[in-house]
């Protein structure tokens, strides 16, 4: 209105929660954009193939939650917080398959793990507490926990998952009955980023830790069927009921739906209630009724099978390329199943000043640091990702970055002759 002095509001930093300083953004979501250009071949996003879904099963699992009677009149509907009671008895019988035992009362339907991840950090962790994670670790856990202002103490991994000898090392620092100390957060299966695989032995001597210095164990399992060797591993969960368990649909069906689920004792999963009302009171009742559809309806075996053998070919063509095409000075990972190898080079060699040269050569990874809190350690190391690309557009991959990664190598080669390093 004319005379009327115009408001601006104040976004300064004066204004923003301290919290959004020690939060980062996501590499992955960032390198979105370049990975898109036709000319990049992308080893930087965790995506599955849903090319490979059978059309016609998808299609009757949506025509069915939208046909039904009783899903016509809920599925527009706000849903109940924890989730439609039908899809978290679905869940029930996915983790029965796998050795987990749980009724549909101790299932919380989330709007994907990552909700589940921001949930469990609001409910269990004050500023300055302290949470154990593997290193490297997720990095959208990193993400959902930094946000509470944790303390977090990454413990290191070698080919059998996190060192039990350091984690103990590490609690013995923290000591026991210390209470700041909340949780560790870990991934068993294929982990993200490694790749690797915690054998039944640190699987049994971690539960045995966190009842001797009192904290809790959140087991995130998104890619535990995703399995190419080896034999089934049990879940954590199934050893100790009081581990936390948090699953989701994104690597066996569709990320595109949006569903997770925690699988908890009751008196954790009202408090996760709470958190959850107060995010988005409830997840999206079409997107359960269709995971419902899919996992009561069709073959869903049958297509995972098809993920898996798929997957397969593509890790074998990635760790011939790694063979053929890198340097002997990296080692990297051999996983049993998932979705990602773990490469690591010399010390000297920093991943994240060489990914502008990678995407010049048109290839993307996400850099080791990326996987650490802080990105305190990794800055020699790189995930890459095969279960998107095509072998020969893997196999190619390789080639380029291994042409980068030589570049590299031998300008660190002159500095050091040079004794410059």
């Amino acid at each position: 209105m004319a005379g009327t002095a115009h408001l601006e509001f104040d976004t300064s930093d004066s204004k923003v929660a301290t919290r959004i300083h020690k939060m980062r953004s996501s590499p992955v979501r960032d390198l979105f954009s370049a990975a898109t250009r036709p000319d990049i071949i992308s080893l930087s996003g965790g995506m599955p193939d849903v090319r490979l879904l059978p059309k016609e099963d998808v299609d009757h699992a949506m025509m069915a939650a939208v046909a039904d009677i009783h899903d016509r009149s809920v599925a527009y509907q706000y849903g109940p917080t924890d989730g439609r009671p039908e899809t978290r008895k679905v869940v029930t019988h996915l983790l029965r398959d796998i050795g987990v035992r749980a009724k549909p009362q101790n299932v919380v339907l989330t709007t994907g793990a990552q909700e589940a991840l921001d949930l469990l950090a609001k409910v269990f962790i004050n500023p300055g507490d302290i949470i154990l994670t593997e290193g490297p670790t997720y990095l959208g856990a990193l993400q959902a926990f930094s946000a509470y202002e944790p303390e977090v103490h990454a413990v290191d991994m070698d080919e059998d998952g996190m060192r039990m000898d350091l984690l103990e090392e590490e609690l013995k620092r923290i000591g026991k009955g210390n209470p700041r100390l909340k949780f560790a957060y870990v991934i068993p299966n294929f982990q993200n980023p490694s790749g690797v695989t915690m054998t039944p032995e640190r699987r049994r001597r971690l539960i045995e830790l966190s009842h001797e210095y009192d904290f809790l164990i959140i087991e995130d399992d998104p890619y535990g069927r995703i399995r190419f060797d080896g034999g089934h591993q049990i879940p954590l969960k199934a050893l100790d009921d009081q581990v936390i368990y948090l699953g989701t649909i994104s690597k066996i069906f569709a990320p595109g739906l949006r569903c997770g689920w925690i699988v908890a004792p009751r008196h954790v999963l009202s408090k996760v209630l709470l958190a959850k009302q107060g995010a988005d009171l409830c997840g999206s009742s079409m997107d359960q009724a269709i995971v419902q559809h899919y996992f009561e309806d069709v073959p869903w075996q049958r297509t995972l099978q098809r993920f898996i053998q798929t997957y397969t070919i593509r890790r074998d063509a990635m760790l011939a390329a790694l063979e053929e095409f890198f340097p002997p000075e990296a080692t990297w990972t051999h996983p049993e199943g998932g979705l990602f190898v773990w490469v690591t080079l010399p010390e000297y060699v920093d991943t994240g000043s060489m990914l502008a040269e990678a995407l010049e050569a048109g290839v993307t990874y996400v850099p080791g640091d990326s996987f650490y809190p802080e990105g305190r350690a990794g800055k020699n190391s790189m995930r890459i990702n095969f279960s998107y690309e095509s072998p020969q557009n893997i196999t190619e991959a390789i080639r380029r970055l291994a042409e980068v990664i030589e570049a590299r190598l031998e300008l660190y080669r002159v500095f050091i002759e040079a004794g410059a390093l």
